[in-house]
């Protein structure tokens, strides 16, 4: 396990990549399937990490409370070498409802991964729907708690939902996320990953 904290990729503002990924409930997404919400949290996670799976509740909670912004996880982990990161489980996860988000993705090719700039699991990207453009409002942790075992004390993304839903501006400066890295496939590592 490598920990690594997030890092800075796409800006306040930037439009958020678009995808087609196949989800653990068998249907296909893009990113116009979410084009009726009013935002969008995009969270790369994983079935393995110690550090994804302490988020899995608290993605569950922002799923549940907040219709207007589904709640979408994209596992982007090379499932040769990380096999617990595989498609069968994620699946398994989804059925036995440890994961309850709006949709479970796999990013297989970890092209999407990369086209947002991801670094670890989990990876939170809050976006805006600007007249159907989904742009980024808030790169950052979900909660305050930094490590698997720590209790939360703030719920850091819900505090931002609010404020995108009130007035659509979220103020607060980025706050790396900290968690396993993304497992790259051999020669598969981006750019910045250096």
């Amino acid at each position: 396990m490598v920990e690594l904290e997030s890092g800075e990729g796409l800006e306040h503002g930037d439009e958020a990549p678009d995808f087609e990924l196949e989800g653990a409930d068998g249907e296909t997404y893009t990113l116009s399937d979410f084009d009726d919400a009013e935002g969008l949290l995009i969270v790369f996670t994983c079935n393995h990490c110690p550090y994804a799976k302490a988020k899995f509740e608290e993605m569950n909670r922002l799923a549940a409370e907040f219709d207007e912004v589904p709640v979408v996880g994209i596992n982007p982990n090379d499932t040769e070498e990380y096999p617990e990161d595989d498609f069968e489980t994620m699946v398994e996860r989804v059925e036995d409802g440890t994961i309850q988000w709006d949709a479970y993705l796999h990013d297989e090719s970890q092209d999407v991964a990369a086209a947002y700039g991801a670094k670890c699991t989990p990876d939170p990207f809050l976006f805006e729907n600007d007249g159907g453009t989904f742009r980024l409002a808030y790169h950052g942790r979900l909660d305050d708690a930094l490590d698997p075992d720590d209790e939360a004390t703030e719920r850091e993304m819900k505090g931002h939902i609010e404020d995108l839903l009130g007035d659509g501006d979220v103020t607060e400066e980025f706050r790396p996320s900290r968690g396993c890295s993304v497992k790259w496939k051999s020669g598969n590592e981006p750019e910045y990953w250096d």
